[in-house]
């Protein structure tokens, strides 16, 4: 192999690990990851390159007579935002095309990682603010919960920022958020200010939900990637079960009784108009929250309203228990269209926010707290049932994105038939 051939494959080997990694943080599943690196592999004449992708690692090995190479990733820093997740499958499709060389692929991947926020900090923190109100609203709150809970946004908003780039504490601030919410939630509690309930006291700990997570782990587990998918089910777990933890360990401080606080109610709802209105507010609030590329804003709020009315239809027909798999079934076909359209964003942007508005994470948080908060009365279905709202989601998902397949697959041929039909004889 000469020089110049010997530096082509050291570059798309090294683009290859940088390409993987960047999907992997973009949240990608491993066989979504693995099937994009052997096309881009592909693309470049290395028709037989073995890649291994696993949850924290990479395994590349460009050609069969090369050593592997792994690629550790590291998930401390959390996902990426959504610019950097639109960059990055920009970045993939041209490369898959080879369109791009692996060199440059290389230093256009550095400029995403280097990619700054499109807003400053304060408008974060606000951003995080409006979407702990639009969450709230979503979950039915009353009044007085709404203005709480964006006290409480504003707090953990500047708690996420003080954190951000620091990855040293960083596992420690959903605990110390979840601990400090529930502190001073159920301190109001103590005073008359505010009602007990779980559903209010979620809404700001919305980006730490595990939904997104544990979806992509069950549909990992229903593709036969155990390894992969096992993985990420403990670690939503364990996420969900230290929220919990935190919850409960605030609502000791304040001195509550945690069977008399850890309940979950309705009272004196606002209306029919709050969880429409939330939607569009989440929208907003998302959008700037996690920088969403430029001309992205109308196709999340079209993806959030097509979820949010799949889920209420399905509360009304299935129940509220499956309802989840309906929203994610009329959510995902109109994502990956999205995706195909002129200017519109990679079917991962909207599919993030999409994830959070079907409240895996936070019914699953319900669940779990309800049994850390009173073991002695828990039962089998408090457990179940957190599991199932996940496990329909992740149906609907994979029904979602095989009727897009065969809809795609077969809108050609229909197309070219009824061209013969009416070609003029």
């Amino acid at each position: 192999m000469s020089d110049a051939a010997e530096q082509d494959t050291e570059s798309l080997h090294a683009f290859l690990l940088d390409l993987g990694r960047a999907l992997t943080l973009a949240g990608a599943a491993v066989s979504e990851t693995q099937e994009r690196l052997a096309r881009v592999a592909a693309a470049n004449h290395a028709t037989s390159a073995r890649i291994v992708v696993l949850p924290t690692a990479l395994i590349v090995a460009s050609q069969p007579d090369k050593w592997a190479t792994i690629e550790a990733i590291p998930q401390l820093g959390g996902l990426m935002r959504l610019d950097q997740i639109s960059a990055v499958y920009e970045l993939t499709a041209k490369a898959e095309r080879g369109a791009i060389q692996p060199r440059a692929g290389v230093a256009e991947l550095h400029r995403i990682q280097a990619m700054r926020p499109r807003h400053g900090a304060s408008v974060t923190v606000l951003a995080y603010a409006a979407m702990t109100i639009a969450f709230c609203l979503i979950l039915q709150p009353t009044p007085i919960d709404v203005a709480i809970a964006s006290g409480l946004g504003l707090l953990v908003g500047m708690l996420q920022a003080f954190a951000r780039g620091r990855t040293t504490i960083t596992v420690l601030v959903p605990v110390t958020a979840a601990a400090l919410v529930s502190a001073v939630s159920f301190e109001l509690v103590k005073h008359g200010i505010a009602d007990p309930g779980l559903r209010t006291l979620i809404a700001p700990l919305v980006t730490f939900l595990p939904g997104a997570a544990l979806t992509t782990a069950t549909v990992e587990l229903a593709s036969g990637e155990m390894v992969a998918g096992a993985s990420r089910l403990v670690s939503g777990a364990v996420t969900l079960v230290l929220l919990a933890f935190g919850i409960v360990a605030g609502v000791e401080i304040a001195g509550l009784p945690s069977e008399a606080a850890v309940i979950d109610e309705h009272a004196n709802l606002l209306g029919w108009w709050a969880p429409w209105l939330g939607v569009l507010v989440f929208g907003l609030a998302v959008t700037a929250y996690f920088s969403a590329p430029g001309g992205s804003l109308h196709w999340i709020v079209v993806v959030l309203l097509v979820a949010w009315l799949g889920q209420v239809v399905g509360e009304r027909v299935v129940g509220a228990d499956v309802s989840g798999f309906v929203g994610a079934l009329a959510m995902t076909p109109v994502a990956l269209l999205v995706a195909r359209l002129p200017g519109g964003p990679p079917s991962q942007v909207t599919f993030l926010p999409a994830f959070w508005l079907l409240v895996p994470g936070a019914l699953g948080l319900i669940g779990v707290t309800e049994v850390i908060g009173n073991p002695a009365q828990a039962t089998v279905a408090d457990l179940v049932a957190p599991i199932g709202s996940i496990v329909s989601i992740a149906l609907g998902v994979l029904c979602g994105v095989s009727i897009f397949r065969g809809i795609s697959a077969a809108a050609p041929v229909t197309v070219r038939r009824m061209r013969g039909m009416i070609r003029p004889q």
